[in-house]
Parts: C-alpha cells; structure tokens; sequence
C-alpha cells in the first residue's frame, strides 16, 4: 500500500510539472502598459497626402457687377462677309445684363456647353432690330462687337451681322419685347417680361417633350 501511495504521488506531481509547462506565462502589468501605449501610438501616426493640391481658385466671369433682367433661348448666327454665307455660332441663352451702377445694358450670349462668349455687345439706341429673312421666329441686327473670335478665339472689337433664332414665334416676340425696352431704356416692367419669357420657354419645352411621347 505505501508502494502504490508513493507511485500515485509521484505521478500527480508529473502531471502538475506537465501541466504548469503547458500553460501560458503570467503577463507581466508593466508589458500589458507598454503594449498599449505602443497601439496608441501607432494609432496618432499622420499620413501626408502623396500630391499636394493647390489652394482653390476663384474663377470671375466678368458679369458679378450685373443682373440679367432677361434671358432666352436662342440659336445665333454670324454673316461671314467673304464668303456671303450664315455661319452658326452655337446654342445657349441669350442674356440681357443691367450694371448696378451705370443701369447700361448689354447683350451677352455664351454658347451652352463651352461657356465660351458668342455675342457682346452693349443694346445701344442704334441697334436696328429686324426680322430674318421674313421669318416670325429670327431677329437680325448690326453691331460692333466685343465677343471671341471664331477662328483664333481673340477678343477684339468686330462688326457683325448676327442673327437670332428661336424656338417659336412666342419666343421670338418676348425676345422682341424685352430688347425695345431696353433700348428705349424703360426697363421698369423688365421683370414682368423675364417672367413671361421663362413661363414661354417652359410652355415650349413642354410641346416638345410630349411630341416626343
């Protein structure tokens, strides 16, 4: 019996040794802190971009100084006078602009998707409004003019013959409207007229939405 007492003790303490061999070492508090302030600081590392972008830049359009007190859709053409022929010079808004200061007006036009000038010119009292070619929907007038040129995109004063086409004859007479009043420079009842052109261009827009249907 004290044999097989000796051998059982012998064995558990092997066991014990076997065991404590395999378990984890104690983790020491003072490792456990430096572990963690080296996360925290892994954590505060900066990354600086690899380009540099540049501070922003503001980009003037020249029209910050005045209102557009009218605006319409249009298609313009240019008369190439060595050739005799009507050139178009692009789609967007045709756009009458008051200065705050001087109240003048000017014709700006800027084609829809360059942005590039097309017309720009002031509405002076010579301008001679007419229509093209006995069309009710197309204006044509002559005038010096301060726009980009179609060939090497040079700013300087051209006289030109322009022509102005519209969607319909409504359109045409709001343009119309619009730009007596400014010559005669009774520009009281402007926003009236910039409404009803607007509320013309949607009423338009919409017949050729439902053609389309």
């Amino acid at each position: 019996a004290l044999l097989l007492l000796l051998g059982y003790t012998h064995l558990s303490h092997s066991m014990a040794d076997a065991a404590a061999a395999a378990a984890p070492p104690a983790e020491d508090p003072k490792e456990e802190e430096e572990g963690a302030d080296d996360v925290e600081a892994e954590a505060q590392v900066e990354f600086k971009p690899l380009i540099e972008l540049p501070p922003e830049i503001v980009i003037k359009s020249g029209e910050e100084d005045e209102d557009v007190i009218f605006k319409m859709r249009t298609k313009l053409f240019r008369f190439n006078e060595p050739t005799k022929e009507w050139k178009e010079r692009g789609t967007g808004d045709v756009r009458f602009l008051r200065h705050k200061e001087s109240n003048k007006v000017r014709v700006l036009m800027r084609a829809e998707k360059t942005l590039r000038v097309r017309a720009n010119h002031p509405l002076s009292t010579t301008l001679d409004l007419k229509p093209h070619a006995g069309s009710d929907r197309a204006f044509t007038y002559f005038t010096p003019d301060w726009s980009e040129d179609p060939e090497t995109g040079a700013v300087e004063q051209q006289n030109e013959l322009f022509a102005f086409r519209f969607a319909n004859a409504e359109n045409a007479g709001k343009f119309k409207e619009a730009f007596d009043k400014c010559k005669s420079g009774d520009v009281k009842d402007m926003p009236a007229i910039k409404m009803d052109a607007e509320d013309a261009e949607k009423a338009a827009e919409s017949k050729e939405e439902a053609k389309k249907e």
